[in-house]
């Protein structure tokens, strides 16, 4: 008889790093549930191409900032694949702009995707994610950098880090692992945007490898944290960034 799947959910799955950790969990055995806020063409793609590879996925719209959707989330998933196995909380959104001129506005849409997401997710996970599960936050190796325009996405990470060693912590008995990658400068969308080529050719010197780490590259660091071989590694941050920090 073949083992029943383990279930995967990957919050901002539809592009980028969290697209890349669905392809990969899903190629490990997983079916993955592809979590989106807005960019639904993205999501179905994915499933598809996932599905073709003959694996199975679904995609799952919910905001993560809205605590009654992530029950939502929760609550698809359970319904469609089975009780979640892996939580990778990728979901995230980077402006870069210097504290003198961030609106409240902006400081507070950094948190409470970038944080109150992730504590969302935590929260619900505490109840209903199987025993002998795991978890994987997705933090910034630009905690170490300390860049001029980067604080507010900073805090919002460094909050994360800190959930991640607290959680790990808390859940103990129930041989769950909680860790964070905390990915260098990625090839994504979500790096270039606003960046001028010269200031993504400066990024991509940083680290003594000399080239951007592209999102297959941090991937491969969840699905060992997510496989059995990493099952000893329990509150701890992994910096996978080509040795810029």
């Amino acid at each position: 008889m073949s083992l029943p799947l383990r279930v995967a959910l990957v919050t901002g799955a539809s592009r980028g790093i969290g697209a890349a950790i669905a392809r990969q969990l899903a190629q490990d055995g997983h079916a993955v549930a592809i979590n989106y806020a807005a960019r639904a063409t993205d999501a179905d793609a994915l499933v598809r191409e996932i599905t073709h590879a003959g694996g199975r996925a679904i995609a799952v719209k919910a905001d993560v900032a809205d605590p009654q959707a992530v029950k939502a989330l929760f609550d698809a998933v359970e319904s469609q694949l089975g009780r979640i196995d892996v939580l990778v909380n990728n979901a995230g959104v980077l402006k870069t702009t210097p504290i003198a001129e961030t609106s409240d506005a902006l400081y507070a849409r950094q948190f409470s995707i970038n944080t109150q997401g992730v504590f969302h997710t935590l929260r619900e996970a505490a109840s209903r994610l199987n025993d002998g599960g795991r978890i994987i936050n997705l933090s910034s190796s630009a905690l170490a950098l300390n860049l001029p325009g980067y604080a507010i996405y900073n805090a919002t990470k460094a909050a994360v880090e800190a959930f991640t060693r607290v959680f790990a912590k808390e859940l103990r008995g129930r041989q769950i692992t909680v860790n964070a990658v905390a990915p260098g400068p990625v090839e994504t969308e979500l790096f270039v945007q606003d960046k001028t080529p010269a200031q993504i050719e400066h990024f991509s010197k940083l680290a003594p490898l000399e080239r951007l780490g592209q999102p297959q590259d941090i991937a491969g660091v969840v699905s060992f944290l997510a496989g059995p071989q990493g099952g000893w590694v329990n509150g701890q941050i992994l910096r996978a960034n080509g040795g810029v920090a």
